[in-house]
């Protein structure tokens, strides 16, 4: 191709050229929003969901794609996943552990098999796909583990406890898993995200749980939290994708263990 002095093409700004990413949870919302970024910047990318129709369309529109059926609380799906990753593609680069699941309620009518629930995906369903990203990323001596965490891993959440908590355990695990893998070259971080309230998990879920919890309307509910935001707008997909992108690249060779906040100043810690 032929580019002009001074103009880079797309293909030259592409910040993970040729690297392989899965993504879990990406089949709609975020997690899919991550997915396509990963492709635009270079990434052979396996779109990993409970939902394999869904994720399969997405797999489809992206340059070089596979979709993969995973629970990743089921070990043996989680196992399955990165094997199908490795026999396609021959090695594994990035992985952005996204699936995660919300149920918020009063503490004292939580009921024990909704709070394993929410256990069992935000935390035991990341530890399940780190430890099996990391199995082969020590043999290769590198690779880039990213949690999407959330603001509520910072500061508690208002009768959103087992959410919070599972988020709090996100970020102990990333520190962990970083200071366990750092002798193989192998970074771990995490990213706390803002309030996304454009997303379909708000839209389909979030804004009628809140709305419960706390007596008031959905309308009411987002001016709550975008009151809190001192940069006075919504989080969005792109505010997420790009620091992910910068974690994931080379620019980033020297951070791990960090829990980056992109919540427009709600949380500063």
């Amino acid at each position: 191709m032929t580019v002009l002095k001074g103009v880079f093409s797309m293909a030259e700004c592409r910040m993970l050229e040729g690297k392989v990413a899965i993504v879990t949870g990406a089949a709609q919302g975020l997690g899919e929003a991550l997915a396509r970024r990963l492709d635009r910047e270079g990434c052979k990318v396996v779109v990993a969901d409970l939902n394999y129709e869904k994720a399969k369309d997405v797999a489809d529109s992206l340059t070089d794609a596979i979709a993969v059926k995973v629970d990743v609380t089921n070990e043996e799906e989680v196992e399955a996943m990165v094997q199908k990753t490795v026999d396609t593609y021959g090695t594994l680069d990035i992985l952005v552990a996204n699936a995660g699941i919300v149920i918020a309620m009063p503490t004292t009518e939580f009921p024990l098999d909704k709070w394993k629930k929410v256990f069992d995906v935000n935390v035991h369903g990341y530890f399940l796909c780190a430890r099996a990203a990391a199995r082969v990323m020590v043999k290769n001596r590198k690779g880039v583990i990213i949690q999407i965490n959330s603001k509520s891993g910072k500061k508690g959440s208002y009768r959103n406890a087992a959410y919070a908590s599972s988020k709090f355990a996100g970020i102990g695990l990333t520190q962990s898993l970083a200071l366990e893998l750092a002798e193989y070259g192998i970074r771990v971080n995490a990213i706390c995200p803002g309030n996304l309230l454009d997303s379909p998990l708000w839209v389909n879920s979030l804004y009628k749980q809140y709305a419960q919890n706390q007596g008031i309307t959905e309308e009411e509910v987002r001016q709550k939290y975008l009151n809190q935001v001192p940069l006075k707008r919504e989080c969005r997909y792109d505010d997420v994708a790009n620091v992910m992108v910068f974690l994931a690249s080379d620019q980033a060779s020297y951070m791990t263990g960090q829990a980056i906040n992109v919540t427009g100043g709600q949380e500063m810690r």
